[in-house]
């Protein structure tokens, strides 16, 4: 039976040599696009299989340059710094936690030291780092608190931009979470009459944008390392009516003055309405039960009046003037001059 003679390709490519593998059509110079699944002159594979000219993959779904499949796919991949993971990588590298804080908190059954925790305690260490960096120069200041769903036809957001203000024009800047409602009204009063505006935005499951009279803003993933700079760089907390993060702020500025943790740290309530009931039961239970200590009501004080508000949130950093002065004053003092001491008698015979 004579040989068969080799085919010649009809796009007129030289037939492949013994031994060497054919190659596609689809892959020689001009090919053009198909339908089926071809590849096309930069390599990349057409729609109906695939990769587009970024190389990404497009199972039928449109792929943008940044290697995310839109809605349509529900894919998201997560970038954090230059890594990049995929829904896959992600459920295996990390837990199931939608924030730092949960993350850190949640039981897990191997432990998480093995895991994530000397990793995640270097992150901890950067955000104070970065926090203490951004803030050291800040000067006297004062933290606002209050809720994140007050909105500007509020009575309360009025006096929170009033107070906001005030402060400024007192030469304090203002201190908050960074959110709206609330925090928003004290950044903007400080903001608008020519303060330093500080916001210190926290990560939660639903995002929480910095409002927009921020003039510097710090990001946390962690509460505890956000709350330090709230009370490390703050002569003083305001603290509007609010839920329960405020009602933390709250009650924990109150132990550290308690303590004795820190001095001339004033707490002043808005809304003598809204903490009628607090300051009540706190009197009516707390006391009697030996809990807290009637002192202890009196480190708080509850006012709706703005200027009464900022004189008494001002007057410590004051006091703490005052003391600093006495103090330097006493250290450039020369020492008082006593009486020569006698040389001790020596004894006989020793």
């Amino acid at each position: 039976m004579p040989q068969s003679q080799e085919r010649k390709p009809k796009n007129g490519a030289k037939p492949p040599k013994k031994g060497q593998r054919p190659t596609s059509d689809a892959l020689q110079p001009g090919a053009d696009v198909r339908p089926a699944g071809n590849i096309d002159r930069a390599g990349n594979i057409d729609r109906a299989g695939n990769i587009d000219r970024a190389g990404d993959i497009d199972r039928g779904r449109s792929v943008n340059h940044d290697g995310h499949i839109d809605r349509a796919g529900n894919r998201e991949d997560r970038r954090s710094g230059r890594v990049t993971y995929r829904p896959k990588a992600a459920a295996m590298l990390t837990v199931h936690a939608r924030t730092e804080d949960e993350r850190l908190l949640s039981p897990r059954h191997r432990p998480a030291f093995v895991d994530t925790d000397p990793w995640r305690s270097l992150r901890i260490l950067s955000e104070f780092v970065e926090g203490f960096d951004a803030l050291a120069g800040v000067g006297k200041a004062v933290t606002v608190f209050g809720s994140a769903r007050v909105g500007e036809d509020d009575p309360y957001y009025a006096k929170a931009r009033e107070l906001g203000g005030l402060l400024a024009e007192a030469g304090f800047a203002v201190i908050t979470g960074g959110g709206p409602g609330i925090m928003e009204a004290a950044n903007r009063g400080c903001h608008d009459a020519g303060g330093l505006s500080i916001g210190c935005n926290i990560e939660l499951p639903h995002e929480q944008a910095v409002n927009a009279y921020v003039d510097l803003g710090v990001e946390f993933r962690y509460f505890f390392a956000r709350k330090t700079m709230f009370v490390k760089y703050a002569d003083g907390f305001a603290i509007f009516p609010g839920g329960y993060g405020t009602l933390d702020e709250l009650f924990e500025s109150l132990t550290l003055i308690q303590t004795g943790k820190i001095r001339h740290f004033p707490v002043v309530l808005i809304g003598a309405e809204y903490w009628a009931g607090l300051l009540e039961w706190l009197r009516l239970e707390a006391i009697p039960h030996g809990n807290v200590e009637p002192a202890d009501i009196d480190l708080m004080r509850c006012t709706d009046d703005m200027t009464e508000a900022c004189a008494w949130l001002t007057a410590a950093s004051s006091r703490r003037a005052q003391e600093a002065a006495r103090a330097d004053r006493a250290a450039e003092r020369p020492p008082v001059l006593g009486a020569r001491a006698r040389p001790k008698a020596v004894r006989r015979g020793s």
